[in-house]
């Protein structure tokens, strides 16, 4: 035999919503219901018009139109302000009208004053069942808030009873009919019934929205893992075409140097040069990809150690001068002594991408690559004088896969280096900002903000981008 499984924690969010939708069924039932108690008041009224004084009697439906009117003047308000509003809203207008209910029990609860003792058994049998009548239809109305339905029951119930037994003990000095006492042991019995049902009652409505909140709970959960399995789908076609078509054409040339080399060996000092720049491409197409599937898998191993600065730019510097000089361009160096908590080897792969997407963009000018120590702490700056990022790129360039499509230059990658770039200052909490003027050149500038090895892990075994640049 399964034991059985204990109920599901609600959150403070699905709590909210629950009271929210139990408050909303309540006023429904409310603008539903508006006119019985309007319609109720003259039907009592014809009743007891021959036994009673009409004084009285007009008197008391006054109070009891007037706590009608005033019902139908809140649910007016609330018709028109708070109907399709949220959670929050229905418990604050909830809140500050919740004593209507109340206030329109104890208008019913005194019409024992006007029957009670003082009527002709038949006419006083037709106000008990109005009143109860009232009791029952409480239950239905009220059961979705359960305070509010102990109220009026607790004022609907309680003021009878207290008319009851003063006319019992005081004004007949317990000399009265036997029913009387019967009368008043029904009432309490009917009270304490009436109270059980509307507790049941309540508990299933709750139940109810907990699982109507569950399921769209559930279905929102499964409409975003479809969107996430959607996304995932367009990202490897996406990545499948891109792949295609970057690795197509450098393998391409790879067999035509091949070609060419074996029908013409004696140029193999003019075609060896070009395999290599061949090789190289292709191998920085796949260490970008390698990237990528560390950073997706959430594999990135963390080593946060002090970092020399100026070594690590130096050695750059020996990596990229050469790549800069062979365009014509010029490589500068500003390295100011110091150290930053950081990993060394992916604070080199984040500023290796800046300084070769630098390269890649600029045709003529310089390159500079620099660190700063100010007031706001160390960052790593790279210039260059290339053709710039205009303004509705800026944000775009960090994608996975995202090209500028108006740049030359872009069709030998994936599209991957700065989405890298980001992904890993992310982990590393280095944030990127970007610079740029079209046709004037770009500044990255990489604030070096100390990484704290426990949220570097952390950011690493989930992998998300918290924070673009």
């Amino acid at each position: 035999m399964k034991p059985d499984l204990p109920p599901a924690i609600a959150t403070a969010a699905e709590a909210e919503w629950i009271n929210g939708e139990l408050i909303r069924g309540l006023m429904r039932t409310a603008r539903s219901t508006r006119l019985v108690g309007l319609l109720l008041v003259p039907l009592l009224v014809a009743v007891l018009w021959n036994d009673r004084n009409a004084a009285v009697l007009l008197a008391w439906a006054a109070l009891a139109l007037g706590v009608a009117a005033l019902r139908l003047r809140v649910v007016h308000l609330y018709t028109r302000d708070v109907l399709t509003a949220g959670a929050a809203e229905q418990s604050a207008f909830f809140m500050k009208y919740q004593w209507i209910w109340p206030l329109s029990a104890l208008a019913w609860g005194l019409s024992p004053v006007l029957h009670f003792d003082r009527a002709s058994l038949p006419e006083q049998f037709i106000s008990w069942l109005i009143l109860a009548g009232l009791g029952m239809f409480s239950i239905n109305s009220f059961s979705f808030h359960l305070r509010t339905m102990r109220e009026y029951l607790h004022v609907l119930a309680l003021l009878p009873l207290g008319v009851m037994l003063w006319r019992i003990g005081v004004d007949q000095q317990f000399e009265g009919p036997t029913y009387q006492y019967w009368l008043v042991v029904l009432l309490v019995m009917f009270w304490q019934l009436l109270l059980q049902a509307g507790r049941r009652l309540h508990v299933t409505h709750r139940k109810n929205f907990e699982l109507q909140y569950r399921n769209m709970q559930l279905i929102e959960s499964l409409t975003r893992q479809t969107q996430a399995a959607l996304d995932a789908v367009e990202i490897k076609n996406r990545f499948l075409a891109s792949a295609a078509h970057d690795l197509r054409q450098p393998v391409h040339a790879l067999g035509l140097y091949a070609d060419w080399l074996g029908s013409e060996p004696e140029l193999a000092d003019e075609i060896g040069p070009k395999i290599l720049e061949c090789t190289k491409a292709v191998n920085a197409l796949f260490d970008s990809l390698f990237d990528l599937v560390r950073l997706d898998s959430g594999k990135i191993r963390l080593n946060i150690e002090p970092v020399d600065l100026p070594k690590l730019l130096h050695d750059l510097e020996l990596q990229y001068r050469p790549v800069a000089e062979a365009k014509g361009l010029q490589f500068r160096l500003h390295a100011v002594p110091g150290a930053v908590m950081s990993d060394a080897i992916l604070l080199r792969r984040v500023v290796g991408n800046l300084v070769s997407n630098a390269i890649k963009y600029t045709e003529r000018g310089a390159v500079l690559v620099a660190s700063r120590f100010g007031p706001g702490g160390c960052r790593i700056e790279i210039w260059d004088t290339g053709v710039g990022i205009a303004p509705k790129y800026q944000r775009e360039i960090f994608r996975e896969f995202y090209k500028v499509p108006v740049h030359a230059g872009t069709e030998d990658g994936f599209g991957l280096g700065l989405y890298i770039v980001a992904r890993l200052s992310y982990i590393l909490g280095h944030p990127v900002q970007l610079s740029s003027r079209p046709g004037r050149g770009t500044r990255f500038r990489l604030l070096m903000e100390p990484t704290d090895p426990q949220q570097a892990a952390e950011r690493a075994a989930t992998a998300q981008i918290g924070n673009n640049p």
